[in-house]
C-alpha cells in the first residue's frame, strides 16, 4: 500500500464525519432543545451541558392533539405513496415493453413534473378541489402530493423494468399465464427493492410536505408538518415546543428509512442504470 493511499484512507473518514457532524448539528439541535430548560436555550454562550426536564413534552400534548397529528401526517405520507404506486408502477412496466421510440422521453417528461415548482400548481389545484368539496380534508394533500411524485415512480420503474429481461415473461406467458398475470406474478416480484425505494421516497416527500397541507387542509385535517408552525408566535418562537414536535415529525420516519435503507441504494442504484 503506497503511502498516498494510507494517507487517503485517513483523510476519508475525516472528511465524511466532518460533513455528517455539519449535516446532523442542526437536527441534532433542535432535538436536544426539547430537554432544556429556557434559560439554557437562550444562554451565552451555548450551553452543551444542561439538566434534562420533560416540560415541553407535558406542555406539547396539553396543547396539541399529537395522536391525531400523527394520524393526519401517516394517511397522508401513506395514501400518496399506495396512489403513486398504483400509477407508477403499471405506467413504468407499459412504457418499458413498449415498442414506440418515444417511451424514453415520455418517462422523463413525466420526471419533469417533479422538478416543477411545487407552489405553481398550488393555486389552480386548490380551486379545483374547492369546486369537488374536497378542500381541508387530507385526500386534497394525497391527489396533491401523488400528482407530483407518481411522475418520479414512473421514471424509476420505467428504468428497472427496462433492466429486467423479457424472457422470464414470455416463458410465464408460454406456461398459460396472461399478459397481466406474467406482469403480476412474474415481473412484480422481481422489482420489489424497485418499487421500494419508489415507495420511500415518495412518503419522505409526502410526509415532509408543508406547502400543500399548509393551504389545502383544515384545523382537524392538518398534518404535523403544518402543526409545527403554530411554534412561531407573533412575538417569539417556542423553541422548547418546536424541539418536542420534532421527535415526533423526524423519529417516524427515520425510523422507516433506516428499515428499509438497503432497499433504498439498491434499488435506486439498479433504476440508475
Amino acid at each position: 500500500m503506497s503511502r498516498y493511499t494510507r494517507k487517503l484512507n485517513l483523510v476519508n473518514p475525516m472528511v465524511t464525519g466532518i460533513i455528517a457532524l455539519l449535516f446532523l448539528y442542526p437536527i441534532v439541535w433542535i432535538l436536544t432543545t426539547a430537554y432544556k430548560p429556557v434559560r439554557d436555550i437562550f444562554s451565552v454562550p451555548p450551553s452543551f451541558t444542561f439538566t434534562p426536564i420533560l416540560k415541553n413534552f407535558t406542555d406539547l400534548f396539553a396543547i396539541f392533539n399529537i395522536p391525531g397529528l400523527l394520524a393526519n401526517s401517516l394517511m397522508i405520507g401513506v395514501g400518496t405513496t399506495v396512489m403513486a404506486l398504483l400509477l407508477g408502477v403499471p405506467c413504468g412496466y407499459a412504457l418499458a415493453r413498449s415498442k414506440t421510440r418515444y417511451a424514453n422521453a415520455i418517462a422523463f417528461s413525466l420526471l419533469a413534473i417533479r422538478m416543477m415548482p411545487r407552489v405553481v400548481t398550488l393555486l389552480p389545484f386548490y380551486l379545483m378541489m374547492r369546486s369537488v368539496d374536497l378542500l381541508g380534508t387530507v385526500w386534497a394533500v394525497i391527489i396533491f402530493d401523488t400528482t407530483l411524485s407518481a411522475g418520479f415512480v414512473v421514471w424509476t420503474m420505467y428504468a428497472y423494468f427496462k433492466a429486467l429481461p423479457v424472457e422470464a415473461e414470455q416463458a410465464a406467458q408460454l406456461d398459460g399465464r396472461s399478459r397481466v398475470g406474467a406482469f403480476v406474478f412474474v415481473a412484480i416480484p422481481l422489482v420489489i427493492p424497485g418499487i421500494i425505494s419508489s415507495a420511500l421516497f415518495t412518503l419522505i416527500l409526502a410526509w415532509n410536505d408543508f406547502i400543500g397541507p399548509v393551504f389545502l387542509t383544515g384545523s382537524e385535517s392538518k398534518p404535523l408538518s403544518v402543526a409545527i408552525l403554530s411554534s412561531y408566535g407573533t412575538k417569539d418562537v417556542s423553541w422548547g415546543t418546536m424541539g418536542a414536535m420534532s421527535h415526533f415529525s423526524v423519529l417516524p420516519i427515520v425510523l422507516i428509512a433506516m428499515l428499509l435503507n438497503r432497499y433504498f441504494v439498491k434499488g435506486m442504484t439498479k433504476g440508475m442504470h
